[in-house]
């Protein structure tokens, strides 16, 4: 356990926080799918928008082999973010995160950068890679970088575990004691490709870059589908760790298949569904009234200032289930 504590306050309901989308608080690039974005403040005062991409014509499935972190820079956390260039991308080689470089979260602590972030190698065959995955970190000095990395992941597989087969898609929070706490997806055996259940994982460490001790149990599972939540975003607020998550099946949220549930813990390893579960559909509340659905919208990721969320950013796909066009969103938060 990291903390223990009695609840000094009710549970979020974070649909409440959310507020209208300004029409500039959107960001795409000609030619690229754009995926994931994760923003920090630099000490320059600029927000540094770090986001998955990879060439359109390479379809939506290419996040898988081809993806790169880009970063981009705003004196807004809404933006308007102009590009600035590749942050990390595959190393080549028979290092572990080769090929693909995905979903990153980006945290500021103790004065230096850390991107968290899913790497593979591969043949260049979609499940090949995808059961590759695993989870890194990268550090830098300044958001701009240079980055450092480590030669192995810092969460790998253990067999005959719930990650037995893949980890992937982390996110931090750091405790109240200091520890850092890590959420993240991890897939267990089962029959190949697809393999088994997927659901989240636990690990804790005394630095950003670990050791990463697993908890020993996976977290926030479906007893009524082996498909659980995945692209979790965790957050320490007020007296308990917080999470967003993406709910496959809409268990969890009360609500549609890939909704986004809120869940809540106090102590980082015990976790249930919020008192308000349901933290957003699938819909963009824009600034001047239109209510536009949209056929994705996860990949959540916050900006903390003071402690308290401040802007949401989501990746959104707004076509069929191809998702032949993506970008990200950023929405202002109300203070909680």
């Amino acid at each position: 356990m990291l903390i223990k504590k009695k609840a000094i306050k009710m549970s979020l309901n974070f649909q409440e926080l959310m507020r209208p989308v300004p029409r500039r608080a959107v960001f795409r690039m000609a030619g690229w799918q754009v995926w994931g974005g994760t923003t920090v403040r630099g000490d320059d005062g600029y927000y540094y928008l770090y986001f998955s991409r990879w060439r359109k014509e390479l379809e939506h499935s290419a996040w898988c082999t081809h993806s790169e972190v880009g970063y981009a820079t705003a004196d807004n956390p809404l933006g308007p973010f102009v590009f600035k260039g590749t942050a990390l991308k595959g190393r080549g080689g028979e290092y572990w995160d080769a090929h693909c470089i995905h979903n990153p979260a980006a945290i500021k602590i103790n004065g230096r950068y850390y991107i968290y972030y899913m790497g593979n190698k591969g043949n260049g065959e979609y499940w090949n890679h995808r059961n590759n995955q695993r989870v890194g970190v990268a550090e830098a000095e300044h958001p701009a970088g240079p980055w450092k990395r480590l030669d192995k992941p810092v969460i790998d597989v253990t067999p005959g575990s719930f990650d037995h087969l893949l980890t992937s898609n982390p996110t931090v929070a750091q405790s109240p004691d200091g520890r850092i706490l890590m959420v993240y997806k991890a897939v267990g055996d089962g029959i190949l490709p697809r393999g088994g259940p997927v659901n989240c994982g636990v690990a804790v460490a005394d630095y950003p870059t670990g050791p990463f001790k697993k908890f020993p149990e996976p977290i926030m599972t479906n007893p009524e589908n082996d498909w659980s939540v995945e692209d979790p975003c965790v957050w320490y607020q007020d007296d308990r760790f917080y999470a967003l998550v993406k709910d496959f099946q809409g268990y969890f949220s009360k609500d549609e298949k890939n909704t986004v549930a809120l869940f809540e813990s106090f102590d980082g390893a015990e976790w249930a569904p919020a008192e308000h579960p349901l933290a957003f559909k699938k819909e963009i509340h824009w600034e001047d009234g239109e209510v536009q659905k949209v056929a994705f919208m996860e990949r959540p990721q916050l900006l903390l200032e003071n402690g308290t969320p401040k802007v949401l950013y989501c990746a959104v796909s707004v076509g069929p289930k191809a998702k032949k066009d993506s970008f990200n969103i950023h929405i202002p938060l109300k203070e909680s």
